[in-house]
């Protein structure tokens, strides 16, 4: 079990070595393993009870013979990614490249060959940042202790009959594996671990849970660091690093500690059914959707992290291209107000996000108002307004709603509205996009 009885180091790196990742913003995760060839779900081995003599069939029929890398990393940077996560090993010890540490890899299936060298590189040949999601958990692992989130949990005699498994040399394997992949691999932007738990026995009483001195985390990190010292870490080794990881949500607020802004990154699927692998049966969110949602996160001072799921042969299911295509087309207009942006020190008006720049406020509306679109405590401080998509003017007044006695100001906007707000006069018909963006420009 982990020992909190001390405040934990931290591996936080500097401002300016993390400023690339809070410009990026939009960032593509990948989950491909032999799960994929199940079509169910990544954690199938526990959801199922699976021993690894039953996995093993997944193994024994992992082709991945359209595998076109290439094609990945084109759809991700076409759809407006700057950066990728992909997982090199899951929680089933499955190995995605050719470790020398264990055979359980991608060279003993019929995919015959290193899969993650090439993934690696055609992200970078189309000026992706590449990072690695590694899973501190093995479930394959013949040292890694039973316990409530182990496939045979609920087999006693197995767990009795394993109860000599030792955790050190589970970690040792583990940081060898991690510096296996830090000094062959070349330069690699993220390293991306999954998960703790040291409070967790779900409910069986003989269990205990898993953190940092489990994973001997201080010296997993402080070797990341030492072979890639520009390299960033999230939270999930049970430490203090450089970025915290909400899954499937959204924070309602930007994140805080103190006055200090949190950097933060919500891994999301595109799918409906919370799986982070391919099914055949998948409903995929659509692309308004998805834009909608990176944009949230934006302006809540977020990075988006979203999942696609290729299939065992190594394709991107279509419809998952389709709304990258989707996202790609409305980024390529309306990137100025991701890239680089941030929160705004204002609330955001009605069914709207802002989010900011030195100079800029970018208005996202989400539902199209009749007319006008009134932007509370912003009169006084725009001097020119323009749609985002095409650089067409956008007309505006500041209202003084106390003034009843001018009758065209009555009879054409809500005489409602508070003081000093900016009015935006708008087309009666939504512009073609997914998302309208409005580009304030602000006065110094």
């Amino acid at each position: 079990m982990t020992d909190t009885s001390t405040s934990p180091r931290s591996f936080a790196l500097p401002p300016e070595q993390v400023q690339w990742f809070t410009e990026a913003r939009f960032g593509i995760f990948i989950h491909w393993g032999v799960y994929a060839v199940a079509g169910r779900h990544e954690w199938l081995k526990t959801r199922e009870r699976l021993t690894t003599e039953q996995y093993q069939a997944y193994l024994d029929h992992f082709e991945a013979d359209r595998y076109d890398p290439a094609q990945w990393a084109r759809a991700a940077r076409q759809a407006g990614a700057r950066y990728m996560v992909v997982t090199s090993k899951h929680h089933d010890g499955f190995c995605l490249w050719g470790s020398q540490l264990t055979d359980y890899t991608a060279m003993q299936t019929p995919a015959g060959r290193d899969l993650l060298r090439p993934l690696l590189d055609a992200f970078r040949n189309e000026g992706l940042r590449v990072g690695l999601y590694h899973s501190l958990i093995d479930w394959h692992h013949p040292e890694f202790p039973v316990d409530s989130l182990h496939p045979q949990r609920d087999d006693e005699a197995f767990r009795l009959a394993e109860q000599g498994r030792d955790i050190r040399k589970y970690a040792a394997y583990l940081h060898g594996q991690v510096r296996e992949l830090l000094s062959e691999y070349g330069k690699i932007d993220i390293l991306w671990f999954d998960f703790s738990y040291p409070k967790w026995n779900h409910g069986y009483a003989w269990s205990q849970g898993k953190g940092r001195e489990d994973w001997q985390a201080e010296a997993l990190l402080a070797a990341a660091r030492e072979l890639q010292p520009h390299i960033l870490m999230n939270n999930r080794a049970d430490l203090p690093a450089d970025f915290v990881t909400p899954e499937q949500q959204q924070p309602m607020t930007r994140l805080m500690e103190g006055d200090r802004p949190v950097i933060w990154e919500s891994c999301v699927t595109m799918g409906t059914s919370g799986s982070w692998t391919y099914s055949p049966d998948e409903q995929y969110l659509s692309s308004e959707d998805l834009v909608k949602l990176l944009i949230d996160v934006v302006s809540k001072g977020g990075n988006l992290l979203l999942n696609v799921a290729p299939d065992a042969r190594g394709q991107l299911p279509e419809p998952v291209l389709d709304r990258l295509v989707g996202i790609g087309r409305w980024m390529d207009l309306h990137g100025a107000s991701i890239y680089g942006s941030g929160p705004a020190d204002l609330p955001a008006a009605t069914d709207c996000r802002y989010t900011s720049k030195p100079g800029r406020l970018y208005v996202h509306i989400l539902s199209w108002p009749l007319g006008f679109l009134h932007l509370p405590g912003l009169a006084g401080k725009v001097q020119f307004a323009r749609f985002l998509h095409d650089h067409s003017q956008v007309l505006y007044q500041e209202i003084d709603a106390s003034r009843t006695d001018d009758p065209e100001h009555v009879d054409n906007v809500v005489p409602s509205v508070l003081p000093g707000t900016l009015s935006l006069k708008l087309p009666r018909r939504r512009p073609d996009v997914l998302v309208p963006v409005v580009e304030l420009f602000l006065h110094d």
